[in-house]
């Protein structure tokens, strides 16, 4: 249990990386944090040490805080963990749910935030069960307004034109690396797609 449970914390860890570093959320419960920080006025990326030091060793302390009590709560109250590995599906849903409703009604008092929540649940989880993932969407909804604010902005300084977005030569590299990751995607999709499509004729 240790190996797992140990990679899992380094997993874990390692994804604040690109976000506090770059500004660049690497999954859906990080595009969250994101969001979170964008909404209180912090912009997560190369100036975060600089500009919110606290914020910044507040998180990397917490890391070394959280995990010395992981280690200290793990040993004496693992059989209880294993107890609540063993609560059948339906009663911890049941739970999780019931805790979520209350949660999202207690921040301002209002059931139309629930409403939000629940609409929300039901779209991912139709998203879900048709195969597409959540966390891209996440991830659209947080990066989206930030990516057109610096996309019209760009186009004003070169009084629209597109070529500003190959100025440079980490622009160049920059949107190399975009292309070569969008056809190493989508190539094997298509393949897939095509193999489909023989074994069917």
């Amino acid at each position: 249990m240790s190996g797992p449970e140990t990679a899992n914390n380094a997993a874990s860890i390692s994804s604040f990386i690109p976000l506090l570093t770059l500004g660049f959320p690497p999954n859906g419960v990080l595009a969250v944090i994101f969001g979170a920080l964008l909404i209180q006025g912090v912009t997560p990326g190369p100036t975060l040490i600089s500009d919110h030091p606290d914020i910044f060793w507040g998180v990397v302390g917490s890391m070394v805080v959280g995990n010395l009590i992981l280690l200290v709560m793990n040993i004496p109250l693992l059989p209880v963990f294993v107890r609540i590995a063993k609560i059948p599906p339906a009663v911890m849903s049941t739970l999780t749910v019931a805790i979520l409703i209350v949660g999202a009604y207690t921040i301002n008092g209002n059931t139309f935030d629930v409403a939000v929540m629940v609409a929300a649940g039901l779209a991912g989880y139709l998203l879900r069960s048709i195969g597409v993932p959540p966390a891209p969407i996440v991830l659209a909804f947080i990066l989206g307004p930030i990516f057109e604010t610096n996309f019209r902005r760009s186009l004003v300084l070169s009084d629209g034109g597109f070529g500003i977005f190959a100025s440079s030569p980490t622009a160049v590299v920059l949107l190399a690396l975009t292309i070569l990751v969008l056809v190493s995607t989508a190539l094997p999709l298509v393949r897939q797609r095509r193999r489909t499509l023989e074994a069917e004729n």
